[in-house]
């Protein structure tokens, strides 16, 4: 659990300073300040005491073990320093120093060295580039910002120390309570995973809010992520992922992934609440370390005017709450307790005038409902409302057994009220969409925790046939697996394939179009053209000879004209199939976290709506399904609006067959099914078109042909 580092119960100051403004006289100070009850030991050879405390020339001439020290020397010194500390039995070294690999080549080279010389001696390096470590339950500020917000259980992983700072700060002015504020900085050795699993362990800890510009490792980022958040919240704030740094990619699943959907799929697999800015960050940190679990997603809002109520409710609706109004012998007993005028449903509208009493009358009977699984308590306050009396009585009341989450609306009037409900541990936000917002989170954290347990299922599948296409593609050194080879990987994994066969000429085109029957499909073949649409190389619904013959000799002579440098061999021929509902399904192979599938419907959703959801293979039935629910378009699928359903399950298991060939192949970096077919239940779903590009076969692959 990194006691050394985080619960330590001797420090050394090494570059302690005598000089206000100085990071070494900081860093003392608030130490001493802090209340800090084991040992400092200020390192300086130019100081004989600094604040008061006897200072050490080095940590030799202190001559005892020490448990953590913190390093704030220039760089060119920070490499001896460590080397004290290492030899003074230091088990943790905090580097708050900066001007290693954020600098360039040379910094980062200084910082390699500062790594090899802990990683040898079996010390933990925390930094360098950082704030420090602050540990409120310890009573320890090792940092060099003076802010001491109240004792609580947030704990805070930071990336950037300015963050860091920053939060300190505004904790102290909202009264927010805090454990441990760690600035991992350059994460030289000791990075956003290591920390996840220390506070998963403490005791102090309740809640895990972080700040993370980047993920040092995927895999084991998702093991411990994933442990962590089956022990208490993980919210975490990801910057720096859009779709401006995502690599080029040719297929569709590759060039709508990006890193974003990476992060946020790696979440959605770990169990991590994702903060889409810094005021969620808190927002839902507050509200998971004071209120209860939701036992589901039914939410009443309580409010006293209409406007804030409808607010609430469009919030509501909008992320996937349910609106359900309260059970028919709770509102029986509303009606008899509120007046005539007031509204029983959802929200519960107890009227401009409402007094404490009435609020309360409420607010104990919405709290008895047990189909509600949580509350929003919305006040603005009118001349009746006595906010301050109503946020006592509210926190007087609270049972415990459901979240209530408020937004008393206002400023100077509701200022008191406020300051008492979270000092009670009922969060009160400034505006019932972020009270709403933060009841989301917690129930999502809830389904999340209340989840089925995860089964992959292993499909029966031949992999000779596609360990032969794989071969072939690396012995004839082309990354890009066109449609006929693809096919044949699928088949290989019980897709429905089709009939249909490469032919060179009109001829052979003419012969299988009769071999298989009419109406047939013909589609170019080649390498070099990925995108076959845009160089007019597909004809669909050809039924005689004549026809085929026709299309296969135009479509050559256009192609080649306007793409002369492509190899052709021939054109496709393949039977006509049913017509049904287009879906795409895809994978692309994320650097930091594996195989990330995608899924969305076909057409204008996914080229202009960009309607699609990603989730890391391998997946379970249930997460497929979840990964249909996850589009806008999902309703379509199941027929709203007088569309016929298609075979949701044939997608599902489609979805899961693409899981288990990404995971059984890793050198397959994308795959795109577009379009796959999909018809009501009954009818066998098909591949119409497929493309696979592979990893680790060099510079021999053929130059795209693009539009």
């Amino acid at each position: 659990m990194l006691e050394s580092l985080l619960y330590p119960n001797t420090v050394a100051v090494i570059g302690a300073s005598r000089s206000p403004g100085k990071v070494g006289h900081a860093v003392v100070v608030n130490l001493i300040n802090s209340g800090y009850q084991g040992a400092i030991i200020p390192v300086n050879p130019q100081a004989g005491t600094v604040l008061g405390l006897p200072c050490y020339a080095s940590l030799e001439a202190y001559g005892q073990p020490i448990d953590m020290a913190v390093i704030v020397v220039p760089p060119p010194a920070v490499k001896p320093a460590l080397e004290s500390a290492i030899r003074a039995g230091a088990k943790a070294v905090v580097v708050i120093t900066a001007g290693f690999k954020e600098v360039g080549p040379e910094g980062a080279a200084m910082e390699q060295e500062l790594v090899t010389l802990c990683t040898n001696a079996g010390v933990r390096l925390m930094g360098p580039n950082c704030l420090g470590v602050l540990n409120m339950h310890h009573r320890m500020n090792a940092t060099f910002t003076a802010s001491q917000p109240p004792v609580g259980g947030i704990s805070v992983i930071s990336q950037s120390g300015a963050l860091c700072v920053a939060i300190l700060d505004w904790a102290v002015k909202e009264k927010l309570g805090l454990g441990k504020v760690i600035s991992i900085g350059n994460k030289a050795d000791l990075n956003e995973a290591d920390f996840l699993q220390a506070l998963a362990e403490d005791p102090d800890t309740k809640v895990i809010a972080s700040y993370l510009e980047n993920i040092e490792d995927g895999n084991k980022f998702l093991q411990v992520a994933e442990e962590a958040a089956g022990i208490k919240p993980v919210v975490i704030l990801k910057v720096g992922v859009t779709q401006a740094g995502a690599k080029a990619a040719s297929s569709h699943t590759g060039s709508l992934a990006g890193a974003d959907m990476a992060y946020g799929a790696a979440f959605k697999r770990a169990g991590v609440i994702r903060a889409e800015n810094f005021e969620q960050l808190f927002d839902f940190a507050r509200a998971f370390v004071a209120q209860p679990l939701p036992q589901g997603n039914r939410v009443c809002v309580i409010t006293n005017a209409g406007g804030p109520g409808i607010m609430a409710a469009d919030a509501a609706e909008t992320i996937g709450l349910r609106m359900v109004s309260p059970a028919e012998e709770i509102r029986q007993r509303l009606r008899e307790a509120l007046p005539v005028a007031a509204s029983v449903g959802n929200p519960v509208d107890v009227i401009g005038d409402a007094d404490p009493d009435r609020y309360m009358a409420a607010f104990e009977l919405v709290q008895q409902d047990k189909t509600i699984d949580g509350i929003i308590v919305l006040v603005t306050p009118q001349n009746m409302t006595q906010p301050l009396a109503l946020a006592q009585r509210l926190s007087a009341a609270h049972q415990g057994t459901k979240p209530v989450l408020a937004a008393f609306m206002g400023g100077e009037e509701v200022s008191s009220a406020t300051d008492h409900l979270m000092a009670a541990g009922i969060p009160n936000y400034p505006s019932p969409e972020r009270a709403v917002s933060a009841l989301k989170a917690m129930c999502d954290y809830s389904a999340w925790r209340n989840r089925p347990p995860r089964i992959v299922a292993r499909f029966g599948v031949n992999r000779r046939r596609v360990d032969r296409v794989i071969q072939w593609h690396v012995r004839s050194g082309n990354k890009q697996v066109g449609e006929v080879e693809a096919k044949e990987i699928l088949r290989a994994y019980d897709f429905n394939i089709l009939a249909g066969q490469i032919a060179r000429n009109a001829d052979e085109a003419v012969e299988i179009a009769e071999r298989i029957g009419y109406p047939v499909v013909l589609k170019i073949c080649s390498p070099d053209i990925i995108h076959k649409s845009d160089f007019g190389g597909v004809r669909i619904n050809l039924a005689n000879a004549e026809q085929v013959r026709d299309a296969f000799d135009l479509m050559m002579v256009r192609i080649q004209r306007r793409a002369p440098s492509a190899h052709l061999r021939g054109a496709f021929v393949e039977k006509m199939g049913t017509r049904g509902r287009e879906v795409i399904l895809g994978m692309t192979r994320d650097p930091n976290f594996g195989p990330l599938l995608m899924f969305g419907l076909g057409g204008i959703f996914v080229e202009v709506m960009k309607d699609v959801t990603f989730y890391l293979a391998p997946i379970t039935q249930d997460e497929a399904m979840q990964m249909l629910k996850g589009t806008r378009s999902y309703a379509l699928l199941k027929g709203a609006r007088g569309q016929a359903p298609v075979d949701l399950e044939a997608i599902a298991r489609a979805l899961q067959r693409i899981s288990q060939l990404a995971t059984d192949y890793p050198q397959i970096m994308e795959l795109d099914i577009n379009p796959f077919i999909v018809g009501p239940v009954g009818m066998r779903a098909y591949v119409a078109d497929a493309r696979m590009s592979l990893a680790g076969i060099g510079n021999q692959d053929h130059d795209e042909v693009s539009h």
